[in-house]
């Protein structure tokens, strides 16, 4: 199956005829613009999916946490809930706890606890956020990339006018079209990328906010429970 036969299947036959009939500049402008719209589109959809997953295990990992009687016994099975930042939080929390009390039996500065899972919501924040600001350089460059195209075709019509010593639309017709196209890419690639950079960015910093509150839940675990004497040792 060619590839001109899958443009005209997505596109149309109308644009697949101006793209094939556009000059050596807008068609790259439109390579550019394509390579632009396949990763960013990559990035939203592997971002989603790794929300969701998150989403889920981290609601069901809060759920077994608040139901178990010991801090060991939520460490026991914390990797069944891997996809969760909170997981991570809570590892971090939890072998400060256990350097604090081994040999000592008590814990000694729950604010080094405190900070060991802030650390660790530092680090899960910024692995959600890896290739993000791909999707903000697409929604910032694409329109310019696209408005590029379109100055270049307005002046291939100007070019196209002044051959034809007459002002008919044969002779304006290819640049305006190249104009139209290469300014309808950008913002095809720009959109999308708009939407979901504020999307996506919403839910990391609503797991930012329930990774800081989890730690909050973690000290009042741990100045709830006794220390078990295998965390001691």
């Amino acid at each position: 199956m060619s590839s001109s036969f899958l443009l005209t299947f997505f596109v149309g036959r109308e644009i697949v005829d101006l793209v094939l009939q556009s000059g050596a500049v807008a068609k790259f402008v439109l390579l550019a613009l394509l390579a632009f719209s396949i990763i960013s589109w990559a990035i939203i959809l592997s971002k989603w999916a790794l929300l969701r997953r998150a989403r889920v295990q981290s609601g069901r990992f809060v759920r077994a946490f608040r139901k178990a009687q010991r801090i060991q016994d939520v460490a026991a099975v914390a990797d069944q809930f891997r996809p969760s930042p909170l997981v991570g939080v809570f590892e971090n929390g939890f072998d400060e706890f256990k350097r604090q009390v081994s040999g000592v039996g008590s814990v000694r500065n729950p604010l080094a606890i405190q900070r060991a899972m802030q650390i660790a919501s530092s680090e899960e924040v910024t692995r959600l956020e890896r290739n993000m600001p791909w999707l903000a350089i697409t929604a910032a460059v694409t329109p310019f990339v696209g408005l590029f195209g379109t100055v270049w075709g307005i002046i291939d019509a100007f070019h196209g006018l002044g051959t034809a010593g007459a002002a008919t639309l044969r002779a304006v017709a290819p640049g305006i079209s190249e104009a139209l196209i290469t300014t309808a890419a950008g913002l095809a690639a720009a959109i999308p990328a708009v939407i979901a950079y504020n999307l996506i960015g919403s839910s990391i910093r609503d797991f930012a906010a329930r990774s800081d509150d989890f730690a909050l839940e973690m000290l009042n675990a741990v100045d709830r429970q006794p220390v078990p004497a295998e965390v001691r040792r």
